[in-house]
C-alpha cells in the first residue's frame, strides 16, 4: 500500500499484548488514537488499556482479518509472529513496517548476514547443523564461544556458553531445535544499545545511547547517558542510522552493541520494535520510544530525542516485584511501572523503575545490592 498519514481518531491495531504493546497503546491514546490489540491472553497488559481486545492465537487468520477490518494502521510488538499470517495482513491492512525486516530478524543467520551486508561488523561466527560442524566451528573460532539457536530464544534462552571442548556433546543438544550459530566470545568493556526510529517518509531519529548491564542473561539496568566517550556514542548512533537506512526500517529498531576491549563497536542483535533498553525514554527524553513509534508508522513528524535528565532504568522481575513495597523510599526519585501481568514468575519481566537523578558509584552500588539480595546475592 502507498505511504499514508494517519491522523488522530484513527485506530491503531497492535499484534501482541505485552508491555511493549501496552505502552504503544497508552502513547497512541494520549495522542487521540484508538487502540485495538490481538493477543491469545484475555486482559493482557495491552488489552487492559486498549479500546478493543481480540483474544485469539497470532496464527488465527480470521482474527488477523478482524484486526485488519477495524484498524487504520497495524503494527507489532515482538518478532516471533507467524510470517504467513503477517503476509496476509499486508494484503488486507496498512502495515507500513512490512514483513521483510521482521523475517530477517527472526533468524540469527539472516540477521547476521543483513548486518554485515549493511557494512557493520559482528563477532566472528559459523553456522552449524550437526555435532561435526560444531566441532569444526569450535576449531576455527576457538573457545570460549556461544552456541545459539538460529530461531527463537531471548533473554538468554536457547543458548549455551562453551568454555571447554568436553562440553561440545552437551552443547550439541541445542541442535535438536534446528540450525544453530556459534559466535566467538568477544571480550568487551560494555554492552550498549541505540533505539533508532524511521518514519514512513524516511525521517530518522536516534535516542541517547544506553549502557546495559545484564543479570542471568536478562537486562538488569540501563544507564543513560552511557559512560563512554562522546565519539563512541556518535559512532553507535551512526551504526544505528546506517542499519535503519540499509534495512529499509519503518518504525523502531533496537540495535544492541558490544564495545570491545580494543574500542571497536560490534553489532550483537537487532529487534525491529520498541525495546526494554529504551524504557528509560518514557521519563528521561523529550519523546518516548513508544510515542516515536506511533509517530513513525502514522507518518507524523518525529519528536525530539534530547535527554532531559541522566538516570537509570532497572527491571523488576518476578522475584523483585515487591522491592517498591519493601523500599518505598526509592519512589522519591523514581517512576514505577508495573505491567499488569496476571502470573508472577521468577525471571519474568513484571515492571521497571526509572530513576531520574545524577548517578554516583555509592548510590548505584546500593541499588544493585537491593536487587541482588533477591536472588541470593548472585550479581550476574
Amino acid at each position: 500500500m502507498a505511504k499514508q498519514t494517519i491522523f488522530p481518531n484513527a485506530t491503531i491495531g497492535i499484534i501482541g499484548g505485552g508491555q511493549l504493546g501496552r505502552y504503544m497503546a497508552v502513547s497512541a491514546k494520549q495522542m487521540g488514537y484508538r487502540a485495538a490489540v490481538l493477543d491469545p491472553v484475555k486482559l493482557s497488559p495491552c488489552g487492559q488499556v486498549a479500546d478493543t481486545e481480540i483474544t485469539a492465537a497470532y496464527s488465527d487468520l480470521e482474527a488477523i482479518r478482524q484486526l485488519a477490518d477495524i484498524s487504520d494502521v497495524v503494527t507489532y510488538e515482538f518478532e516471533n509472529i507467524d510470517y504467513d499470517a503477517l503476509n496476509q495482513l499486508k494484503e488486507e491492512a496498512y502495515l507500513p513496517q512490512g514483513s521483510e525486516l521482521l523475517l530477517l530478524t527472526q533468524n540469527r543467520e539472516t540477521e547476521k548476514k543483513g548486518i554485515v551486508d549493511a557494512g557493520c561488523e559482528v563477532a566472528p561466527y559459523r553456522i552449524v547443523h550437526d555435532e561435526k560442524e560444531l566441532e569444526d566451528a569450535v576449531n576455527a573460532l576457538g573457545l570460549p564461544a556461544v552456541l545459539k539457536t538460529c530461531r527463537g530464544g531471548y533473554d538468554g534462552k536457547g543458548q549455551y556458553v562453551i568454555k571447554e571442548k568436553d562440553q561440545l556433546h552437551e552443547a550439541a543438544a541445542l541442535l535438536t531445535h534446528g540450525t544453530c550459530i556459534l559466535e566467538s566470545w568477544v571480550p568487551f568493556q560494555m554492552e550498549l544499545s541505540v533505539i533508532v526510529t524511521r518514519s514512513v517518509h524516511g525521517e530518522i531519529a536516534t535516542f541517547p545511547v544506553a549502557e546495559n548491564i545484564h543479570k542471568h542473561n536478562i537486562l538488569f539496568q540501563s544507564i543513560v547517558p552511557a559512560r563512554v566517550d562522546g565519539s563512541i556514542q556518535e559512532k553507535a548512533k551512526e551504526l544505528a542510522t546506517t542499519l535503519a537506512e540499509k534495512l529499509g526500517l519503518v518504525g523502531t529498531l533496537a540495535v544492541e552493541l558490544f564495545l570491545t576491549n580494543e574500542g571497536k563497536l560490534l553489532v550483537n542483535e537487532l529487534a525491529p520494535r520498541p525495546h526494554n533498553s529504551g524504557h528509560y525514554t518514557l521519563d528521561l527524553c523529550e519523546t518516548s520510544q513508544f510515542e516515536q513509534h506511533i509517530r513513525a508508522i502514522c507518518g507524523l513528524p518525529l519528536g525530539g530525542t534530547a535527554l532531559l535528565s541522566e538516570g537509570m532504568m532497572v527491571n523488576l522481575l518476578g522475584d523483585e516485584v515487591d522491592i517498591p513495597k519493601e523500599h518505598p523510599e526509592l519512589l522519591k526519585e523514581a517512576k514505577l511501572y508495573l505491567y499488569g501481568k496476571h502470573e508472577v514468575k521468577a525471571g519474568r519481566k513484571m515492571g521497571h523503575m526509572t530513576f531520574m537523578k545524577q548517578l554516583d558509584d555509592e548510590w548505584m552500588a546500593n541499588i544493585t545490592k537491593i536487587w541482588t539480595e533477591r536472588d541470593g546475592g548472585n550479581g550476574k
